[in-house]
């Protein structure tokens, strides 16, 4: 073997395989190789005493495969690593480095940021060393995490049997419930409105009241309204037509976080299922000449567009559309941006959606569309409107009408189908023209609460914030839904969009944090400790300084939690022990909430809750693609929710909630059995 070449992901090393030819092995080392020890003090597997000596052990599940490449790498004239292009990457390929004793310094990483041929070549013609800064910088996002999360959520077990508590996803809770506080605080206003509607050659349009005699009108009650519409005597008069032109200019092409935003609003994906789609377009997809990558990697936190994609594209929206639709591309990215990542965008323009759609599925199609079109869009003319505002006046009674017409496209020409603009005709009207009321409504009206987060608003609120970091959006969420801290349902039942109601668990945990532990959990302190990871990651600071500052503040909260927090008692049933007359109580384990007596460990009596305590299955519309039923979200016994056909048992279809099919035990146990038959019957 001449050079060996590892990936974290199967399918990602077919697609580069292809691009490299026969003089280069690529394997797979399917992810992270090793973790932090559970064992030293308190099983953090870090040595908090000394300098934080982290002590790492390869996973169990991952034995096999390390092993499996050592023998390779040992074969191989050159050993090459290519994980992806981020602090995670990084460290992966120094686990990797570490484990199959590669030379300390070695031009062994490479990095692309599209699974494209050129870029793929271009990167094993420049490889690099390990960048040790990335790696400091996510070995340190790692012990804080591990501190936390074991720490903190031990305490908050064993005292209000919390399952876990963490660094990000505490603060990402506690945005949830500080919403829902302003929410049940919330004291609506009134106020009325005035409106009229008018009809000009068959056209109607309708005028708000916004002045009364010269002022800004308030009407904040009923007397107010009905004031002001007894002021009403004839007919309006035209005061002033005001025409404008008005020019919207195109959205940035995606990062992670509007991606998982605009997914969500546009497409109605979850964050953690965007990721999911993403990831498989980047690594690759047979399009008809072998896997390919489709889009630039998903982890990104800028927009800035190659050179080479900004010129193909611009030729073909020409070519397409016309050189007045090309526009002016100016970058602006944050001061945290990582400017050696690119945007997310589509590898090759001439990759049309439509023309490689037979080759996607329905997920992969939808969003590898709207990444092509908002890819597109970026680089493509303004869209122009026409504005028109009209004022009309009646007693000292000011009325205002507003009317757009999209006069050019510009990047809406690609765009229109995810914009929810609409033109807003008025007739044709004069200075000084009278015009009769058809009729004057008196409408009442209440101030809203602030909305509870939808998971797009979520997002964009930790982005705003600088809490957590692209990569994480998906999994922050996915964790406080599987803890039990919040429920994704919508906000009325007619309503279409889902938003986060915090349990009475999360509000619970969110009160103790805020209680002991306000000074690290709370948006300003994550916030600036993100900032500080990412100067390690630049080296402008240093891991084991970062690391001791947030040690010496956090010992002492935690001593002093753990000595005053009050332990939450279990819930009683109201029934006694069967066993040894002892109360039973509710608990909850990994596998859901069940019943025991009070007097474990000494009496290890349990029961299964009744059935109408179980969680109902939930109406997906998704059809069942065996036997046409109807596939119901359902939760199984580990506490963990899958998709399972209407029709069980007569059909055993199932599959998770990211779509990928589920094979039952019973079915992988009857075939691996057939395999090994078939097997002996054809050693005979």
């Amino acid at each position: 073997m001449k050079n060996l070449v590892i990936v974290e992901s199967p399918s990602k090393s077919k697609t580069i395989q292809k691009y490299l030819g026969e003089d280069y092995t690529v394997v797979s080392s399917k992810g992270h190789i090793r973790d932090l020890a559970i064992k030293g003090k308190d099983g953090l597997g870090v040595d908090v005493d000394n300098g934080f000596i982290p002590t790492y052990e390869i996973s169990k599940d991952k034995k096999a495969i390390v092993k499996d490449l050592q023998k390779q790498a040992k074969k191989a004239d050159h050993v090459y690593l290519a994980t992806d292009p981020d602090r995670e990457g990084e460290a992966i390929s120094w686990h990797l480095a570490e484990e199959l004793g590669l030379e300390e310094g070695a031009k062994d990483r490479v990095t692309f940021h599209e699974i494209t041929h050129d870029a793929v070549l271009n990167a094993f013609s420049n490889p690099r060393a390990i960048d040790m800064d990335l790696v400091h910088s996510q070995e340190a996002r790692r012990i804080l995490d591990r501190i936390i999360g074991f720490k903190l959520s031990k305490l908050l077990h064993s005292k209000i049997k919390s399952k876990s508590a963490g660094r990000v996803q505490s603060v990402a809770l506690k945005l949830i419930v500080e919403r829902e506080k302003e929410i049940e605080a919330f004291v609506p206003e009134e106020y009325w409105t005035l409106d009229a509607v008018f009809e000009k050659d068959g056209q109607t349009f309708d005028a708000s009241l916004t002045k009364i005699n010269g002022k800004k009108a308030k009407l904040q009650n009923e007397e107010d309204a009905k004031k002001a519409f007894a002021a009403y005597t004839g007919k309006f008069e035209v005061q002033e037509i005001k025409e404008t032109a008005r020019k919207r200019v195109a959205f940035k092409p995606f990062i992670t976080s509007t991606l998982q935003q605009e997914a969500s609003t546009k497409l109605g994906f979850s964050a953690k299922r965007t990721m999911s789609i993403a990831q498989r377009l980047y690594e690759g997809i047979d399009i008809g000449n072998g896997q390919e990558g489709l889009i630039t990697y998903m982890r990104t936190d800028s927009t800035r567009l190659s050179d080479v994609y900004i010129k193909s594209a611009q030729a073909k929206i020409a070519k397409d559309f016309g050189k007045e639709y090309l526009g002016f591309y100016k970058v602006s990215n944050d001061a945290s941006a990582q400017d050696a990542h690119e945007a997310i965008r589509p590898t090759n323009v001439n990759h049309d959606p439509e023309l490689i759609k037979s080759h996607l599925t329905p997920e992969q199609y939808k969003l590898y569309k709207l990444i092509y079109a908002r890819a597109m869009a970026s680089l493509m003319a303004p869209a122009q409107y026409s504005s028109l505002g009209v004022t009309l006046e009646q007693n000292g009674h000011t009325f205002s009408a507003n009317g757009s017409r999209l006069v050019f496209d510009g990047w809406l020409k690609v765009y229109q189908q995810y914009d929810s603009s609409k033109d807003v005709l008025l007739p044709m009207l004069k200075e000084g023209e009278l015009l009769e009321a058809k009729e004057l409504k008196q409408n009442q009206h209440f101030t809203e609460a602030p909305a509870r987060y939808t998971e797009a608003k979520l997002i964009k609120e930790m982005e705003e914030e600088g809490i957590g970091r692209p990569s994480t959006y998906a999994m922050i969420i996915d964790t406080i839904q599987q803890r039990g801290y919040v429920s994704l349902d919508k906000a009325s039942p007619s309503s279409k969009t889902k938003v986060f109601f915090p349990t009475d668990q999360g509000k619970l945990t969110v009160e103790k944090l805020d209680e002991f532990f306000s000074s690290i959990i709370n948006v300003k302190y994550t916030a600036q400790m993100e900032n500080k990871l990412d100067e390690i990651a630049t080296g402008k600071n240093d891991e084991v300084a970062i690391l001791e500052q947030f040690w010496k503040k956090f010992t002492p909260l935690l001593d002093h939690a753990y000595e005053n927090m009050e332990k939450i008692q279990p819930e009683k049933v109201g029934e006694t022990c069967p066993k040894c007359g002892g109360e039973l109580v509710y608990r909850t384990s990994r596998y859901g909430k069940f019943i025991s007596c009070n007097n474990f460990p000494k009496c290890r009596y349990t029961r299964q809750l009744e059935d109408k305590e179980k969680e109902k299955p939930e109406p997906t519309g998704k059809k069942c693609p065996e036997c046409g039923g109807e596939l119901l979200k359902r939760k199984s016994r580990y506490g963990t929710y899958f998709l399972g056909c209407s029709h069980f048992p007569d059909c055993h279809y199932m599959e998770t909630l990211d779509g990928e099919k589920i094979v039952a035990k019973a079915t992988r146990y009857q075939r691996m059995t057939k395999r090994k038959t078939t097997k002996k019957k054809g050693s005979k």
